[in-house]
C-alpha cells in the first residue's frame, strides 16, 4: 500500500487536467487514484476518454491509462477514493462553484485552479511563495461549510505570475503604480494551434475577462486576513491590456511601474535574485531553487530560452531599465500551464500538505 496520499482529477480530459496529470506522474508525496469528468467520458478508461485529445509533449502516464472515468457529478463517490481533489473542471462560475463546496463538505479539500471561487472572502487565492498567510482563513472557511477536514483553496490567474512576483519581490520599495501588458499563449485558452489554426501568424487583442482579473487579483493576494475574511490591498494601482498571441505556452508581460520610494537598478535586480518564500525554505518538491532569474541579455527572457525555466516553476525577468514616463520598465516571463495553472495548483498541495491541512481520509 502507498503512503502517497490519494489524489482525484475533477476535469481530467481537458487541457489543464492532462496538465496535472503529467506532472503528477512518480510524484514523491501524491498518486493519482481517480480521474472524473463529464458523464459523457464517466465509464470509459482514461485512454479512451482522451482519444486523439492528448495535448502535452510528454507521452500519456501509463498508470493513468487503465484508470475508469468517474462521474464529476457523482460527488460522493469519487470522494470515496480520494484524500484530496484537484478541480479543474469545464462548467459555469454558478455550477463550479456548487460543485467544489460539494467535495469539500464531503471532507475532501479542494485545491481548484477554477476563476470561481477567487473572490469568495474566505477562500484564499495563493501564490505559495507570496501569501501562504491567508491559508489562516481555511478555519473560517470550515466554519462556514460545517466540516472539519474540508476546504477549498485556489490558485489566482495565470496571467499575473508573469509580473506579480517581480512586484512582489519589490514590495520594500512601494510599488504605486503599474501598467502592464501580457501577451498570452494559445494553452491559456485550452488551444493549440491544430484546435485554433486562425491564431497561427494572427494576434487578437482581447481575453474576455482577462484585464479585470490581471488587475485585481494581485490586490487580493496582496491583502489581509481581517475577521476570517481576505480584504485586499489599497494599492498599487494596476491598469493592464490582454492580448492573445500565436505562442503555444508562456504569458509575457512588459511592465511599467513608479515607486514611493525610487529603487536602483542593482537593488531590483538583487530583490529579485535574492527573493524567496516558504516553499523554498520548506524544500517542497515542485518548488524552484531560484523562484526570479534576472537575464542580462537584452534579448530575454524568450518563450524558446525561458519558459521552462525551473521546470516552468521559476520566473524570468529581463530587460530592466528607467522609463521616461514611470520609474521603470522591464519584460516578464511565466509558464502559464505550469506556474500559472496545475503546476501552482500542486505547490500550493504540497505546501497543504506541509503545514498539516491536507492528510491521509
Amino acid at each position: 500500500m502507498s503512503s502517497k496520499l490519494r489524489v482525484g482529477i475533477l476535469g481530467a480530459t481537458g487541457m489543464v487536467g492532462q496538465r496535472f496529470i503529467s506532472l503528477l506522474e512518480n510524484h514523491p508525496w501524491f498518486e493519482v487514484v481517480a480521474v472524473a469528468a463529464s458523464p459523457r467520458s464517466a465509464g470509459k478508461s482514461y485512454e479512451e476518454a482522451v482519444g486523439d485529445r492528448w495535448k502535452m509533449t510528454t507521452p500519456m502516464p501509463e498508470a493513468v491509462k487503465k484508470l475508469v472515468v468517474l462521474n464529476v457529478n457523482e460527488v460522493e463517490e469519487v470522494s470515496s477514493k480520494v484524500d484530496f481533489v484537484f478541480s479543474a473542471v469545464d462548467m459555469t462560475k454558478d455550477e463550479i462553484k456548487a460543485i467544489e463546496e460539494a467535495y469539500a463538505k464531503t471532507e475532501t479539500p479542494v485545491v481548484s485552479n477554477n476563476s470561481a471561487h477567487r473572490w469568495t472572502p474566505d477562500v484564499p487565492m495563493v501564490v505559495p511563495e507570496l501569501n501562504p498567510e491567508h491559508l489562516e482563513v481555511i478555519a473560517d472557511q470550515r466554519k462556514r461549510l460545517g466540516t472539519t477536514k474540508g476546504f477549498i483553496v485556489v490558485k489566482p490567474n495565470c496571467s499575473i505570475q508573469s509580473y506579480t512576483p517581480a512586484l512582489h519581490a519589490l514590495k520594500e520599495f512601494g510599488p504605486k503604480v503599474v501598467v502592464a501588458t501580457t501577451y498570452q499563449a494559445i494553452s491559456g485558452a485550452g488551444k493549440t494551434f491544430k484546435d485554433w489554426p486562425e491564431m497561427v501568424g494572427n494576434i487578437i487583442p482581447f481575453i474576455g475577462g482577462e484585464e479585470e482579473k490581471s488587475e485585481q487579483e494581485p490586490l487580493r493576494i496582496w491583502g489581509k486576513v481581517e475577521d476570517g475574511k481576505i480584504v485586499k490591498a489599497a494599492g498599487p494601482v494596476i491598469t493592464t491590456q490582454c492580448i492573445r498571441v500565436p505562442v503555444l505556452n508562456g504569458h509575457t508581460a512588459a511592465v511599467f511601474v513608479s515607486f514611493d520610494k525610487k529603487p536602483t537598478k542593482d537593488q531590483m535586480i538583487e530583490a529579485w535574485r535574492n527573493f524567496k518564500g516558504l516553499p523554498q525554505e520548506l524544500e517542497l518538491p515542485s518548488a524552484p531553487k531560484q523562484f526570479i532569474q534576472y537575464c542580462e541579455e537584452e534579448n530575454r527572457p524568450q518563450i524558446n530560452i525561458d519558459v521552462d525555466y525551473e521546470n516552468g516553476m521559476g520566473v524570468s525577468i529581463g530587460r530592466l531599465r528607467e522609463d521616461t514616463v514611470y520609474d521603470y520598465k522591464f519584460v516578464g516571463l511565466s509558464h502559464n500551464t505550469v506556474r500559472g495553472a496545475a503546476g501552482g495548483a500542486v505547490l500550493i498541495a504540497e505546501l497543504l500538505k506541509a503545514q498539516g491541512y491536507i492528510t491521509a481520509k
